[in-house]
């Protein structure tokens, strides 16, 4: 997209080229998105500068452009992942499709910013430092482990392999349960994300304290309006709620309430009379915006003012609305017989039943956000797990939707995964993708937890305090796919189960998730 230069107050060059820019308090990222118009640094936490996604280069050095005012770097000279050297921009792309380092390539651009800066400092630089340098980002999909094998790829100098990608769509496809795109342009930010696409004159909604939508001519304004209150990372721990039935149990598990933790914050765009613009553009969010209502927001509000909107929701916003994995307690016998309580969730007991029918599962109303069976394999996945725990071994993983069989093994400090999911389609991406549910698995058992307190608010509202599991603290992943003719189906859920029923098991069963377990 071309850069529009805006009346001047602050000169700034901006990939090469000298801008002027209004001196009016905005961030560096609302510079760079909203007034000129450069799409590749994303806004996954704004203002909160915890997520990485819109890292750049300042004189050289990675800087978080949206807890950055951009009259602090006034004269300086910006770079994003759009302004990197060509070769060495391409070269980033390829290796990161090349390994299956970028799924739905929101967290990317900002990492390869910042894997640039490390690489011109040092060049020779090992698994360790890029580990220390990730810890300024987060990535969901994953698992980081292809990241260092894209570090590798680019600093060995060596050709970068390239594949058919048909393979590689369908697989993806597969995974997320939609359509999405594998190609060295995803990992700069291309994917097609839905605000990435809005018009450039569009107004911009956000939701207000009242319960409506406040619209401005740009986000700062709409935010201002709107009342936009930093979030905050509580220092109380994210306690399970309910009690484990009373019984006579081999095994019993409490878990809490459970943040999907997308990178994408929820957003679409809509003109007048139009379609909305999806919010699920490159990635299926694990589930957690499956019934997202900002596409509808749009429609209406575009109809109303007689012009295109973007709608989009703050970190905040997607904590206090969007759906958890429902908090639940329950123990089991190693026939599978046993109790379940779980709060009140259409469908879960249907999806319990699926993987333990010997279970018997009530629903109880719990003050706190909304929950839903969509986020990963919500409900079975945990009552797979207590099964493992009551067998006193973790097994195979059957997925009840897809067939999909999975097995995990922890050894040796290290995760070992075999998948069955059908036809590969595509090694690289089904690998991936499973490196990623596994990393997930890992995260959920031993650092993921939201708190709530007894009137159902939640009090974690940063990205960070989600605990989603860190570069340096995730152990080696390595997955097995077996070869296989049959129709390739959906692998990501049944590795995720299968995973955390065996650190589970690796870890002796305690009862209450989070664990607090460090992997490294």
């Amino acid at each position: 997209m071309a850069i529009r230069s805006q009346p001047a107050g602050l000169s700034l060059v901006v990939d090469g080229r000298p801008v002027d820019v209004a001196d009016d308090g905005a961030s560096l990222l609302e510079v760079l998105r909203d007034r000129l118009g450069l799409r590749s640094p994303k806004d996954g936490c704004s203002p909160q500068g915890q997520c990485g996604c819109c890292t750049v280069l300042v004189d050289g050095q990675p800087r978080v452009a949206c807890v950055t005012p951009a009259r602090r770097v006034r004269g300086r000279t910006i770079t994003t992942v759009d302004g990197l050297a060509e070769a060495d921009r391409g070269r980033w792309a390829a290796a990161f499709c090349a390994t299956g380092a970028s799924q739905c390539g929101f967290c990317t651009p900002g990492i390869v910013c910042r894997l640039d800066g490390l690489r011109a400092k040092d060049p020779g630089a090992g698994h360790a430092a890029v580990e220390q340098a990730l810890l300024a980002h987060l990535c969901r999909c994953t698992g980081w482990r292809t990241i260092l094998d894209a570090w590798d790829l680019v600093v060995a100098g060596g050709e970068i392999p390239t594949r058919d990608l048909d393979g590689a769509n369908l697989r993806a496809s597969l995974e997320t349960g939609g359509p999405q795109v594998v190609s060295p342009a995803v990992a700069l930010g291309q994917g097609g994300f839905s605000d990435d696409t809005a018009p450039d004159d569009a107004l911009v909604a956000v939701p207000s304290d009242d319960g409506g939508w406040a619209v401005g001519a740009t986000l700062s304004e709409a935010r201002a309006l709107a009342g936009k209150v930093q979030g905050r990372r509580t220092t109380v721990e994210a306690v399970p709620p309910l009690a484990v039935p009373e019984g006579d149990w081999a095994a019993s598990l409490r878990t809490s309430w459970v943040e999907p933790a997308y990178l994408e914050p929820d957003a679409s765009w809509c003109e007048p009379g139009g379609e909305p613009r999806s919010p699920l553009a490159n990635g299926g969010a694990f589930g957690g915006k499956l019934r997202s209502g900002v596409g509808a927001v749009a429609r209406a509000l575009a109809d109303e003012h007689g012009r295109a909107v973007r709608v989009l929701l703050s970190r905040e916003d997607v904590v206090r609305l969007g759906p958890k994995r429902p908090p639940l307690a329950g123990g089991a016998a190693p026939d599978g017989r046993g109790a379940l309580r779980v709060a009140r969730t259409p469908g879960i007991a249907a999806a319990i039943a699926s993987v333990a029918p010997g279970l018997a599962v009530e629903e109880v109303d719990l003050p706190g956000p909304p929950t839903s069976t969509e986020p990963r394999a919500a409900g079975w996945a945990e009552a797979a797990v207590l099964l493992a725990g009551a067998r006193g071994a973790p097994g195979s993983v059957t997925d009840p939707v897809t067939g999909a069989t999975a097995e995990a093994e922890v050894r040796d400090g290290t995760i070992h995964v075999r998948l069955d999911a059908g036809e590969p389609l595509d090694v690289v991406v089904l690998r991936s993708y499973a490196t990623g549910a596994a990393h997930m698995a890992l995260s959920w058992l031993s650092r993921e937890g939201l708190a709530v307190d007894a009137d159902g608010e939640v009090h974690d509202l940063t990205i960070r305090s989600f605990g989603v599991l860190r570069a340096v603290d995730t152990p080696p992943i390595e997955v097995e796919l077996a070869p296989s003719s049959a129709a390739p189906v959906r692998g990501g859920d049944a590795v995720f189960a299968a995973v955390a029923a065996a650190a589970w098991c690796h870890l002796g069963c305690p009862p209450d998730w989070p664990t607090g377990t460090r992997w490294r």
